[in-house]
């Protein structure tokens, strides 16, 4: 389901109040993602994944930093998180399931820091544009009965007629 204009408006709204919060919120949001689902601490082997690490707050960062970029453009969301989503397909490799835990975890986050904004209504609009962002996050996958394959190749051209 496409994002309406009043969900648009909601997570607009949403992350302006944020304002330069955001980081801190997306770092919790991580931490929250490692406890609650271990396996996801596997593709962080280098890190120091103890809470209030440096590397878990740089890579809250990036995270704030790819929302923001979403959130700027909501009328294209596989276009702007096209090169994340090739990364994270082709190099890094993540199980695209990943990308829903973490926005359930921002949402805990976000509804525990701002109760009284996070009321049915924004909950619902903050949660369709996570998994719109994980929608496009998973673009660059291939998927077959069997599950992830891995990046698509490109389509074969037709022949041209003369």
């Amino acid at each position: 389901m496409a994002l309406s204009a009043a969900d648009r408006a909601a997570v607009r709204a949403l992350w302006r109040k944020l304002g330069s919060n955001v980081c801190i919120y997306t770092t919790e949001a991580l931490e929250r993602t490692f406890a609650s689902f271990p396996a996801t601490k596997t593709y962080f082997p280098h890190f120091d994944l103890s809470p209030g690490s440096a590397q878990v707050k740089a890579h809250g960062k990036k995270v704030a930093d790819a929302l923001t970029l979403a959130v700027a453009h909501l009328d294209d969301l596989p276009g702007a998180l096209s090169a994340l989503s090739d990364l994270h397909a082709l190099q890094l490799r993540v199980d695209p399931v990943n990308f829903k835990f973490l926005g359930h975890c921002l949402l805990v986050t976000l509804a525990r820091h701002y109760p009284g904004d996070f009321g049915p209504a924004m909950h619902a609009s903050l949660d369709k544009f996570l998994s719109h962002v994980s929608a496009a996050l998973a673009s660059s996958y291939r998927w077959t009965p069997e599950g992830v394959a891995g990046p698509q190749p490109p389509l074969p051209r037709a022949p041209e007629s003369q």
